[in-house]
C-alpha cells in the first residue's frame, strides 16, 4: 500500500486515525498503541504478505536480544552484553546482505567466470534497510544505558510504525516511545492534524507531480538500448531529471510520513533540508537523508574513533563509514 494510493488517502489512514484517537480518549492508550501496530503490520502485508514472517521474526529476535542484553547489564556483565549485542548486529547485518547482494553477488561470479550458475532471485523486500537500522540502533542505546523497552508492544510499535516504515526516516527509540507515553499523543489536536495534513499534501504533490512527472523523461535515457548514442542535450538532460525524480521522490515520501505521523499527534526527524542548496559536499551529507547520516556518524564514524585518533585513522574511518552508506544505496 503506497501513501499516494486512494486505498491509502480515503480508506486506510482515516480509520487508522479514527481507531487510534478513539481507544485513546476512552482512556486505552495501551490499546490504541496496540491497535497502530496491528494497522502497520496489515499496512506491510497489504504490499508482500509474504515478507510478514521476516519482519516478525526480526522484531521478535531483536526484542529478545535486547531483553538479553538488559539482563547482562543489570547483573553487572559487560562484557556479555557486548557479546550478544555484536552476535545481534552480525545476525542484522547478514540478513540484510543477503537479501540485498546475493543476486548481485551470482550475477558477478557467474560474469567473471563465466559460469552458468543457476540460482533463485531473491527479491527486496521493502523497508528492509529502515527496519533493520532503527532496530540494530536500539540494541546499541540498550547496551549503552540510554534505553530500556520491556514491553513488547511497544517495541513492535517502535519498529513497525507505518509512516516511517517503508521509506523512514531512521528512528531512535528515545526520541519515539517517549511520545506515545504522553496522554496528549491520544487527543485529537486541530492545530497537528491540519499542519500534518498540509506536510502530506506537500510531500504527495513532490511525489506525485514531481517525481511521477519527471519520469517519463528518465526512463527513456537509462533505457536506451546497447549502441544507442545519446545527443549532448539527452544525457545532461536525462542526468538532471535523474537527480530531480530521486529528491522528489524520497523527499516526498518523507515528507508524507512527518505530515502523516503529526497527525497522530507524534512528531518525526527531518529528513531532508533542501539539500540542493547545499554549497559544498559535506553540508550536502548534511542536508540529505539526514537521519542517516545521524546514524553512520552516531553508531559507525564516532565509535571506531571519529577524527580523534590521527588523520590516517580519520581517513580510514571516513572511508568506511562512507562504504557502510554505499552498501545502504
Amino acid at each position: 500500500m503506497l501513501f499516494n494510493s486512494l486505498e491509502f488517502v480515503f480508506g486506510f489512514m482515516p480509520i487508522v486515525l479514527a481507531c487510534f484517537l478513539l481507544l485513546g480518549r476512552m482512556g486505552l492508550g495501551l490499546w490504541a498503541c496496540g491497535w497502530l501496530a496491528l494497522a502497520s503490520i496489515f499496512f506491510y502485508g497489504f504490499w508482500a504478505p509474504e515478507y510478514l514472517l521476516l519482519l516478525l521474526t526480526s522484531i521478535v529476535t531483536n526484542y529478545l536480544f535486547g531483553a538479553v542484553i538488559q539482563k547482562s547489564l543489570a547483573n553487572k556483565l559487560q562484557t556479555r552484553g557486548k557479546i550478544w549485542l555484536g552476535v545481534a548486529i552480525a545476525l542484522n547485518l547478514s540478513a540484510l546482505a543477503y537479501f540485498k547482494y546475493i543476486n548481485f553477488l551470482f550475477d558477478n561470479i557467474n560474469y567473471v567466470l563465466d559460469t552458468p550458475l543457476s540460482y533463485a532471485k531473491v527479491i527486496l523486500p521493502i523497508g528492509i534497510s529502515f527496519f533493520t537500522f532503527t532496530q540494530i540502533a536500539y540494541l546499541v542505546d540498550t547496551y549503552q544505558g540510554k534505553v530500556q523497552e520491556t514491553n513488547p508492544i511497544h517495541y513492535l510499535l517502535f519498529v513497525t510504525y507505518f509512516p516511517h516504515l517503508i521509506a523512514g526516516p531512521i528512528l531512535h527509540h528515545s526520541e519515539m516511545m517517549p511520545q506515545f507515553r504522553e496522554r496528549k499523543t491520544f487527543v485529537f489536536s486541530r492545530a497537528n492534524f491540519l499542519s500534518g495534513l498540509l506536510v502530506f499534501m506537500i510531500g504527495l504533490f513532490k511525489k506525485v507531480i514531481l517525481a511521477d512527472g519527471i519520469q517519463p523523461y528518465v526512463g527513456p535515457v537509462f533505457d536506451a538500448p546497447l549502441g544507442h548514442t545519446l545527443t549532448f542535450v539527452e544525457a545532461w538532460g536525462g542526468a538532471i531529471a535523474y537527480t530531480l525524480q530521486l529528491y522528489f521522490d524520497f523527499s516526498g515520501y518523507t515528507d508524507m510520513a512527518i505530515g502523516l505521523s503529526r497527525m497522530f499527534n507524534i512528531e518525526l526527524p527531518l529528513n531532508f533540508n533542501s539539500p540542493y542548496k547545499a554549497k559544498n559536499i559535506s553540508e550536502f551529507w548534511r542536508r540529505w537523508h539526514m537521519t542517516l547520516s545521524r546514524f553512520l556518524r552516531d553508531y559507525l564514524y564516532i565509535p571506531l574513533g571519529g577524527n580523534r585518533c590521527g588523520q590516517t585513522r580519520q581517513y580510514v574511518n571516513l572511508m568506511l563509514t562512507m562504504l557502510l552508506g554505499g552498501l545502504w544505496h
